[in-house]
């Protein structure tokens, strides 16, 4: 391969490596850019961090990113997040489950990520619920003190907007429009209509004043003295 093809070669291989990380860093950014932190909660032992997609729509993903902290010795013998969603606002359905056992909590946060799918009778604000089961040891003098815990936490979480109450109201809102515009057209039809009988009035005064001059010339002509010669 002679020298200015390779040199092309590589130029389209840049080119093309930029726009994958362009491409990398724009879906990253669309998937983070709608996260909300839900849950930053302590419990004995241990920080609870929940961040969530803040709003979404039937049919459309929901990202879950949970983060478990220890501020002291931990062993999870259970641990389980569950999600709710809320067919037509009210009939509670899992939706998706985060769920691990038998762990210890080390230096670092232990993360857990999840992505789902919005059912698509599922509408309003959506609930999460985090069961904890575990050990948490503590120093205590020349030995340590180990306590159990068996914990439950609820929290609010992402909105899912009621796309068919949102489409009532945008057809309502197109009703209302088409109304007020009938409304206008027809104040507009009064008017024109008004006007054609203040016309067709001015024609008959015109008319009936027309058959009255007519009449009395006429007459006048009729009544005018004959010449003699």
């Amino acid at each position: 391969m002679k020298k200015p093809e390779r040199i092309g070669l590589m130029f389209i291989l840049l080119i093309l490596m930029f726009a994958s990380i362009s491409s990398i860093k724009a879906q990253f950014s669309t998937s983070t850019e709608n996260m909300k932190s839900f849950l930053d909660s302590q419990v004995p032992g241990i920080n609870i961090q929940v961040n969530a997609t803040a709003e979404a729509e039937p049919n459309e993903n929901i990202t879950v990113m949970l983060s478990l902290k220890r501020q002291t010795g931990i062993y999870v013998k259970y641990f389980n997040l569950s999600v709710f969603g809320y067919v037509n606002g009210t009939y509670e359905i899992l939706m998706d489950n985060i769920t691990d056992s038998g762990f210890s909590l080390d230096d670092s946060p232990r993360p857990y990520n999840c992505t789902f799918t919005v059912p698509e009778q599922v509408w309003g604000t959506t609930y999460g619920e985090i069961t904890l089961t575990y050990n948490a040891t503590y120093p205590a003098g020349p030995g340590n003190l180990e306590l159990p815990y068996n914990i439950t936490l609820g929290f609010t979480m992402t909105h899912i907007q009621n796309v068919y109450l949102k489409s009532i109201e945008d057809q309502l809102a197109n009703l209302t429009a088409l109304y007020l515009q009938l409304q206008q057209n027809y104040t507009a039809l009064q008017q024109n209509l008004s006007e054609l009988e203040n016309t067709r009035s001015a024609v008959a005064i015109l008319a009936i004043t027309s058959v009255f001059f007519l009449a009395t010339t006429l007459y006048l002509v009729m009544r005018k003295p004959k010449d003699y010669w």
